[in-house]
């Protein structure tokens, strides 16, 4: 099994690899996402009303925002729980304020996390390894016990990995550290509710009972910019940060 799950592993890095997908091509699985998509091979999380949503989401609110920026700027949106993470680059305050707007306004839509950036589009050479890291980082969460590789969103922008999904506090933890410890990761940002298992259970939620957020004042706040202390594996880990999220309506 041990064996199966590294060859899986090997096989969608290099699927990936080889199909030269960038950080703005996702997976085709939830459709109409930025960044690289979700990881679709074990259970997944969602009810299909949510991942219907996700998906409409993400077109729709992707349309709008190339409508309204005319060419200019390279936004991604990627929506998880009808909450929406956006990376990329636009030219101005202006231009990033008017996304976020745009965003916020799309039907379904219940909360923004705005990391769009003030600057000149990356290159095709930037994203091109973005993209290889993020299917570095899928490959090694596949491989990983205790990491729920199907609740994930994985996303990279400019060597920054941002790790989307509703997991426990346990799962976080082991995912964070999957992604840290992956090279070419340069900064870990966690978009991440967390959640308590349903009562009785031992297996993640499943469709139907999708998994409950923990309490606002029970989650994680703020945001972390310095290194978490834990054993340097071969070098310094990348620092973590932790998106706060709206709450949940």
């Amino acid at each position: 099994m041990i064996l199966l799950k590294r060859v899986t592993g090997a096989c969608l890095l290099a699927a990936l690899t080889a199909a030269g997908l960038s950080a703005c091509v996702p997976l085709a699985i939830v459709g109409g996402a930025a960044g690289a998509g979700t990881l679709m091979l074990a259970a997944e999380r969602r009810s299909n009303e949510t991942q219907v949503a996700d998906g409409s989401i993400e077109s729709d609110g992707k349309q709008s925002v190339v409508n309204a920026l005319a060419g200019r700027g390279h936004v991604n949106v990627t929506s998880y729980y009808r909450k929406v993470l956006l990376t990329g680059e636009v030219p101005t305050e202006q231009d990033r304020q008017m996304v976020h707007s745009i965003i916020a306004a799309t039907p379904g839509v219940q909360g923004v996390v705005n990391e769009l950036a003030v600057m000149p589009n990356s290159g095709a050479r930037q994203r091109s390894n973005d993209a290889y890291v993020s299917g570095k980082v899928r490959a090694r969460l596949i491989d990983a016990n205790g990491a729920p590789a199907s609740a994930v969103k994985v996303i990279t922008e400019r060597g920054t990995t941002y790790v989307m999904g509703r997991l426990t506090a346990h799962e976080a933890e082991v995912v964070t550290q999957v992604v840290r410890q992956t090279s070419g990761v340069e900064r870990v940002v966690r978009v991440i509710d967390l959640i308590v298992e349903p009562a009785g259970s031992a297996t993640p939620a499943t469709p139907s009972q999708e998994p409950v957020p923990v309490a606002a004042d029970q989650a994680e706040s703020g945001v972390v910019t310095t290194p978490v202390t834990q054993p340097v594996i071969q070098q310094a880990p990348p620092p973590i940060q932790v998106q706060t999220l709206p709450p949940v309506k």
